[in-house]
């Protein structure tokens, strides 16, 4: 995928996204997500902020967090879903498409397999299909086993070969651990929740 490509598979993700957020209940909005200790609202908060948020509402939570991460991350999230309504959120998602700005300190490969990613975590949990483009679920794989923090998938998944069935995608040297890309993915950015989709694991 080029440039242009991995911004309009985003787009088609937030956009994809957005929809789905639409049907859900009050109920479903407050269901856990695959996203240790953040329900479904938490994570489309966290979504819909990419595009939206400033340097210095990041380095404000960054300061709050003493320089971790995840701390800030959460903390961040945790306090924008709280004042924001499930309408307010999926507005503000739906307002991202064709919006050409990455958060703070992300990357565009990031962000593509950051939205990819979490509208699983939403989805899965809640029974929902929202099938993984098979080419954005290709970038995504190969950018989680390119990087380190914050999965460490290639470490954690060291004597193993990733092999994908539906899609030309593979990486690894050992014993062979097969399925659906989309599985995969979720697998390389730590999700227990397509194990059974997968064979030698």
């Amino acid at each position: 995928m080029d440039h242009n490509d991995k911004w309009l598979a985003i787009d088609a993700e937030r956009a994809r996204l957005a929809d789905l957020l639409e049907t859900l209940t009050g109920a479903e909005w407050t269901r856990p997500s695959l996203c240790a200790g953040w329900t479904v609202h938490d994570v489309a908060t966290h979504v819909a902020l990419a595009p939206h948020t400033s340097v210095g509402t990041v380095l404000k939570a960054a300061v709050r967090a003493r320089g971790s991460f995840n701390r800030m991350v959460d903390t961040l999230t945790r306090a924008e879903s709280a004042k924001r309504s499930p309408a307010d959120v999926t507005r503000m998602l739906r307002g991202g498409v064709g919006v050409r700005r990455l958060a703070p300190g992300q990357t565009l490969d990031n962000a593509l397999m950051d939205v990819h990613v979490h509208a699983q975590d939403i989805a899965m949990p809640l029974g929902r299909h929202l099938p993984m483009p098979s080419g954005a679920a290709v970038a995504a794989a190969e950018h989680l086993w390119e990087i380190g923090f914050p999965f460490h998938a290639r470490k954690r998944l060291t004597g193993h070969r990733l092999i994908a069935t539906d899609a030309e995608w593979s990486a690894g040297e050992g014993a062979e651990v097969r399925g659906p890309i989309q599985a995969l993915v979720m697998l390389l950015a730590g999700r227990t929740a397509t194990l059974p989709q997968l064979s030698g694991i």
